[in-house]
């Protein structure tokens, strides 16, 4: 039967357990010094620690609020520099970097270069152009 923990002190008494069974297996003969119903239990309470850890909610990731920002995002996920990317949407390079400091607006040929080369979503690109 497999228990479920339901708080964090819970969750601290469970990796107790499981930590000095580890230290018990690792001082001795591996494993095989624990017998079969403390290795059973290891596996049982490994199993109710990874489902607390993974019910934990992550740090949430600042999402892009701009063009320009979603732009650098995807700059950064591909690893690529300003002059790559302006190759990679057919533009020139004096052109992207206006558009990158606000000084050019985006038109609708630049909108759906972002979309079928960066997938940036139509919406969000609707949304945000100026």
């Amino acid at each position: 039967m497999t228990y479920k923990i339901n708080s964090e002190e819970e969750y601290l008494q469970v990796m107790e357990k499981v930590e000095s069974y580890l230290q018990r297996a690792t001082s001795g003969a591996g494993f095989q010094s624990l017998n079969h119903e403390e290795r059973e239990e290891l596996r049982q309470l490994s199993l109710m620690a990874e489902a607390w850890e993974d019910d934990i909610p992550l740090m949430p990731i600042k999402q892009p609020q701009t063009i320009i920002e979603m732009i650098e995002l995807k700059m950064y996920e591909r690893k690529l520099k300003q002059k790559d990317l302006a190759k990679l949407l057919g533009v020139s390079e004096s052109r992207l970097s206006e558009i990158m400091k606000g000084k050019r607006s985006i038109n609708m040929d630049f909108a759906q270069r972002l979309y079928y080369k960066l997938q940036i979503e139509p919406k969000f690109i609707l949304e945000k152009v100026n």
